[in-house]
C-alpha cells in the first residue's frame, strides 16, 4: 500500500485572491491583513484519493491525509483526536417531529473540545515549519488544546485568557506548561494582546484565523460528518458561533469534497447559533451586510460564544448565506433551559454552546424556518466542565 501524500498547493487569501507558497510560516496576508486558506490540488486529490480509500484507515482526523497540509506522517503530533461519535436524540427529535436529530459530540476529544482539533494540526505543522515558540489569545478551550499538544510537540506556548476563563482551562494550559497571562476584559482583548506580545518577542501568534493550519483540523468535522452519514448529507447542521472556526471549518470540508467529486450538489444549510448577549454574525446576517460590526457590551454564560470581533466573520456570513443557511441568537435563559433539557430527556451534559444549539433548534421549528420531518446534526464544541459561568438550578425533591 502506498503512502498517502498530502495535495497541499499553496495559501490564498480568503479576502484578496493573494497567493502564498506553504513553505514558510504564514500569518495574515501580507497585502490586506485577511486570514490565509490552504489550498489543494483537489482535481489531482479527487483522481488518488477516494471515499473507498478510508476503509482500514486509522479512526482518527488524519484519515484524510490527502487533504491536510501536513508534509512527514512522522512528524504527526497527536492524542487520538477525530472520529467522535453521533449521538442520537430520539426523544427530542420525537419532540419536535423530525426524521432524525443527531449531535456530532466534541466532548469526547483530547482536552475536551473541537479545538484539539485545531491545535493537533496547528501544533504538527507549526513544529514542521521550524516555530518554536508560539502565543494564542482564548477564552479558554484553546488555551487548554494548545498547550496539552505544545507540551507533547516540545513547543513553547503563552496563553492569554480573559480574567474571568473558566478555573478549570486556566489550570489545564498552565499544568501543561503553557505560561497562563490572565487579561482584563474580554477575549478580544485577550487576542489583541496575543497579536501585541507576538510582534514584540518573536513568538508566532496562532490565535484564531491568525494562521492557516488549524482551519485544516476543524474541516475534519465535515469530512466525518459526511462519512459517518454513509456520504448522505443532513438538511441543516446547527453551529455555535463564536469565532466561526466550526462553522467555516465544515463549510470549507464540503466545498472540497464537492470539487473532488465525492458527493452531489446539494449541501446542508449551515445555521449559525449566537448568544444574544454577543451576536455580531446574527446582526450583520439580519442587516444584510458582508462584514460584522464589534459587538458592544458583549456577555453571555458561554463563554466561548463572547466574541465580540470575530476575525473571520465574513467567512462565517458567506458560509451561511451560500449553503442557504441562517443565523440566529437564542438568550442566556434558553440556553440553560435547553442544558436542562438535553441532560433530563437524553441524558446527555452539553456545553452550554451545544446546548445554545440545542436552544436554537426548538427556536427554528416554532417560527417555521426548520420544518417537520428534517434531519439536523447539532455541533456540541466541547465539555460542560468549563461552563456555564451560571450553571442551571437544581431541581428540588
Amino acid at each position: 500500500m502506498s503512502v498517502p501524500r498530502s495535495c497541499l498547493e499553496g495559501l490564498e487569501c480568503a479576502r484578496c485572491g493573494q497567493r502564498l507558497p506553504p513553505d514558510r510560516p504564514a500569518g495574515l496576508c501580507p497585502d490586506c491583513n485577511g486570514p490565509l486558506l490552504a489550498r489543494y490540488d483537489l482535481e489531482a486529490a479527487g483522481r488518488v484519493f477516494r471515499p473507498s480509500d478510508l476503509a482500514g484507515r486509522p479512526t482518527s482526523l488524519w484519515r484524510y491525509w490527502e487533504v491536510l497540509p501536513v508534509q512527514d506522517p512522522a512528524g504527526v503530533v497527536t492524542l487520538g483526536e477525530g472520529w467522535t461519535p453521533l449521538v442520537r436524540l430520539d426523544r427530542l427529535r420525537e419532540r419536535w417531529g423530525l426524521s432524525e436529530l443527531l449531535v456530532k459530540d466534541e466532548a469526547r476529544l483530547p482536552t475536551g473540545s473541537f479545538k484539539a482539533r485545531v491545535a493537533a494540526v496547528g501544533a504538527t505543522r507549526a513544529r514542521e515549519l521550524g516555530l518554536r515558540r508560539l502565543t494564542v489569545g482564548t477564552a479558554g478551550n484553546a488555551g487548554g488544546a494548545w498547550a496539552a499538544y505544545c507540551a507533547r510537540a516540545g513547543l513553547e506556548l503563552t496563553v492569554l485568557m480573559p480574567a474571568d476563563a473558566p478555573p478549570g482551562r486556566v489550570g489545564e494550559a498552565a499544568l501543561a506548561g503553557a505560561r497562563v497571562m490572565l487579561v482584563d476584559g474580554s477575549t478580544d482583548d485577550a487576542v489583541r494582546r496575543a497579536r501585541r506580545s507576538a510582534a514584540g518577542s518573536g513568538q508566532f501568534d496562532v490565535s484564531a484565523f491568525q494562521e492557516p493550519y488549524q482551519l485544516e483540523g476543524v474541516k475534519t468535522l465535515g469530512y466525518e460528518l459526511y462519512e459517518q452519514l454513509d456520504w448522505r448529507p443532513p438538511d441543516a447542521v446547527i453551529c455555535p458561533v463564536g469565532n466561526g472556526t466550526a462553522l467555516v471549518g465544515i463549510w470549507k470540508a464540503v466545498n472540497e469534497m464537492e470539487a473532488m467529486g465525492w458527493i452531489p450538489g446539494r449541501k446542508p444549510r449551515l445555521i449559525g447559533v449566537q448568544a444574544a448577549g454577543c451576536a455580531p454574525v446574527v446582526q450583520a446576517f439580519d442587516e444584510g451586510a458582508a462584514e460584522c460590526r464589534p459587538w458592544a457590551g458583549a456577555g453571555t454564560c458561554a463563554g466561548e460564544l463572547r466574541v465580540a470581533d470575530p476575525p473571520a466573520g465574513f467567512l462565517a456570513l458567506r458560509a451561511i448565506r451560500e449553503t442557504g443557511g441562517w443565523a440566529v441568537a437564542v438568550t442566556d435563559g434558553e440556553i440553560r433551559d435547553a442544558m436542562r433539557l438535553a441532560a433530563l430527556t437524553e441524558g446527555l451534559v452539553l456545553g452550554p454552546e451545544g446546548a445554545a444549539a440545542v436552544a436554537a433548534v426548538n427556536r427554528l421549528i416554532r417560527t417555521g424556518a426548520v420544518v417537520p420531518g428534517s434531519r439536523l446534526v447539532i455541533l456540541n464544541p466541547g465539555t460542560s466542565l468549563a461552563g456555564p459561568s451560571e450553571p442551571p438550578e437544581p431541581l428540588s425533591v
